[in-house]
């Protein structure tokens, strides 16, 4: 037996509850149109099509969205030039804004992800600097755009709206959304210019970006224009305020889980034995071509080559300088310098003619 609903009943239920959510969703349903054909009453011809028949039926995509859109109350920054008479002529009459290429964020993230290599990002061909005066401008279209979906959905009430209404609601979202996106591509570069200053400890790059983006977003909605301050006075204080929070969220995150050292997910050091490999097998060469004389090297170079390098005859000794080895065989050390390095080009050229056939290049048969 179900209770009669009263109004004390009705007044539990909050707004945004479930069940509030659940009706929102129910009156985002388009309402359908008549079918049936009516009598003219103007001595027009029967069956002259509804203009409203005219609008292209809602996809169930668009539904669902619409749907989601009216779940709640639709915000926007108000200004006094919406109110006035021809505020839509106005307002999208004034000058449009040039829209920035940020064709350089993707492959600048690609680098600073993993590496952080680049400290300056690429300067675009098309960069975009706002003044204060397009910023408003971009502002006012922006939730000029807000305003009108706030007025339809004002219209629309408790009840389903009809497709007309549908269409001019998600027109108008469009609009705002276009509006969004190019105030915060405008402004990509000051998110990883606040990026820079924070030094937060085991954090990935990507997720500081990521929370700036997002306070980003959300100071685009926020920003009032009309008090006369640049947006990116406004931003800097958001973006660092979400850099701060994500800060103590990742140090509580640490503190809950601590992990023990495991050398399973230790950093792999393959390239340096690699690189230390090679330069022994290099060494073991160099000392075998000193021992045989395979690079017909006289009795000066390979007292030279070994009091410097530790290579040959004298290898137990430790190196020189330049200056050393000059006293020792009675030079300058410019002329041991010249020794050296006629020295290291006979020891260059021999290991380049023992490589195997194999090592070179071969050129491309024509």
């Amino acid at each position: 037996m179900t209770m009669p609903r009263t109004r004390e009943t009705q007044s539990l239920i909050g707004r945004n509850s479930p069940l509030d959510r659940a009706r929102s969703r129910a009156r985002a349903s388009v309402s359908p149109l008549p079918t049936a054909r009516s009598k003219p009453s103007d001595g027009t011809r029967a069956g002259r099509r509804n203009p409203e028949r005219d609008l292209r039926k809602l996809s169930r995509r668009e539904e669902r969205f619409l749907s989601r859109l009216l779940e709640k109350e639709i915000d926007f920054t108000d200004a006094n030039v919406f109110h006035e008479e021809g505020a839509e002529t106005t307002i999208f009459g004034l000058d449009e804004v040039d829209r920035p290429d940020v064709s350089w964020y993707r492959p600048l993230m690609e680098d600073l992800i993993p590496t952080r290599g680049r400290s300056e990002p690429p300067r675009s061909k098309k960069s975009v600097l706002l003044t204060g005066a397009q910023e408003r401008i971009l502002f006012l279209k922006f939730n000029y755009a807000r305003f009108r979906m706030r007025t339809v959905q004002i219209a629309i009430g408790k009840a389903r709206p009809d497709l007309a209404q549908a269409r001019e609601l998600l027109q108008w979202h469009a609009i705002a959304a276009a509006f969004r996106e190019q105030i915060a591509e405008t402004n990509l570069a000051l998110v990883l210019a606040m990026a820079k200053r924070v030094r937060i400890m085991d954090g990935e790059f990507a997720d500081l970006v990521g929370e700036g983006n997002m306070a980003l977003m959300r100071s685009v909605d926020k920003f009032d224009c009309e008090r006369g301050f640049k947006f990116s006075t406004y931003a800097c204080r958001a973006i660092l305020k979400a850099f701060s929070r994500h800060g103590m969220k990742s140090t509580r995150h640490r503190q809950r889980f601590i992990t023990d050292f495991d050398p399973d997910f230790e950093r792999s050091d393959h390239l340096e034995k690699r690189r230390a490999e090679f330069v022994a097998d290099s060494a073991d060469e160099v000392r075998h071509l000193m021992d045989t004389n395979e690079a017909d090297l006289t009795l000066v170079e390979r007292t030279v080559i070994g009091h410097r390098f530790g290579v040959g005859s004298p290898s137990q000794a430790p190196t020189l300088t330049l200056e050393q080895v000059g006293q020792i065989i009675g030079v300058t050390k410019e002329r041991v310098r010249q020794i050296q390095n006629k020295a290291l080009a006979k020891l260059r050229s021999t290991i380049e003619g023992l490589q195997s056939p194999e090592d070179t290049i071969r050129p491309r048969d024509n």
